[in-house]
């Protein structure tokens, strides 16, 4: 059976971003801070490179196509890791979701079964394989059921550092999220949101959806 396609996004915001990190932030974009010998990014990227059938990543933000660190990285990393790797540019800060809606027409392109998305500024052992067996043992057959066909990576922190991130509420024995809370006032759970998912392609049906929902409710 041959290795199914997927592909990877990753969020990489634009030049607004990383003013906790000036000076740094004024002459390197967010994406290239190092971190442990690489750019930030970098890390993602190798991590998508042992997935087995991953074999495109796209990275959305809104910095010039032109920019000059940026363009150089992306062409030795291409080379590097044997990747297709396409920077698509946000004309306007459209958010998670929006950048995501905005370039499905890519993002689907070539009928991949799913797709990661990360947040370029998490850093860590991403369990990217572990995560895609996971997910595919939802699947039934070539299909994913209507409830499960997102995963979302998870990880345990301390009561105090849950309420700076998304906290999941969840079933013990399957994973299933019940519960969702961004940055709560108070203790919901502590096991936070690590800024990583894998998407089925219905994803893209919710979210016209919600642009639908949200295109009315502004008229």
């Amino acid at each position: 059976m041959a290795a199914s396609t997927l592909k990877a996004v990753i969020l990489i915001g634009g030049p607004m971003k990383g003013t906790r990190f000036r000076p740094l932030s004024l002459d390197v974009p967010k994406p290239l801070f190092p971190i442990a010998g690489h750019p930030m990014i970098y890390h993602l990227i190798e991590s998508c490179s042992k997935v087995e059938g991953l074999n495109e990543v796209l990275l959305i933000g809104s910095y010039q196509h032109d920019e000059p660190k940026l363009k150089e990285f992306i062409l030795n990393t291409r080379a590097m890791f044997s990747l297709q790797i396409r920077y698509y540019q946000e004309f306007a800060q459209l958010g998670t979701a929006g950048g995501i809606y905005h370039f499905r027409d890519q993002i689907q392109n070539g009928n991949p079964e799913a797709f990661f998305v990360f947040n370029c500024d998490v850093c860590g052992d991403f369990p990217l394989i572990e995560m895609l067996k996971f997910h595919r043992s939802k699947r039934r057959g070539d299909h994913y059921s209507h409830r499960e066909q997102y995963t979302m990576l998870g990880t345990e922190a301390t009561r105090q550092q849950s309420l700076n991130y998304g906290c999941i509420v969840s079933k013990k024995e399957t994973g299933e999220v019940l519960h969702y809370v961004e940055k709560p006032e108070t203790f919901v759970s502590a096991t936070i949101n690590c800024g990583v998912y894998l998407f089925s392609m219905h994803i893209f049906q919710h979210l016209f959806k919600a642009f639908e929902s949200n295109q009315n409710n502004t008229k």
